[in-house]
């Protein structure tokens, strides 16, 4: 799943930003940034499930056999 950030302006002046395929704590970045962007302040904050997961890197690696 591709990393996306919805961003919504409602009507009271409130901005609330959702994250989807960012897992873990790598979410907070995003809305570190939008805070600053916004020049805003976080008063609330909601978890998805993605938030206590584990972002997965592929890594590869390679074995040099000798005989």
């Amino acid at each position: 799943m591709k990393k996306q950030l919805k961003i919504t302006l409602l009507p009271n002046g409130e901005i609330k930003m959702e994250t989807k395929g960012v897992k873990g704590k790598k979410c907070l970045k995003y809305a570190e940034l939008l805070e600053k962007l916004a020049d805003a302040k976080i008063e609330k904050q909601e978890f998805t499930s993605e938030y206590y997961e584990q972002e997965v890197e592929e890594i590869q690696q390679q074995q040099n056999l000798y005989e």
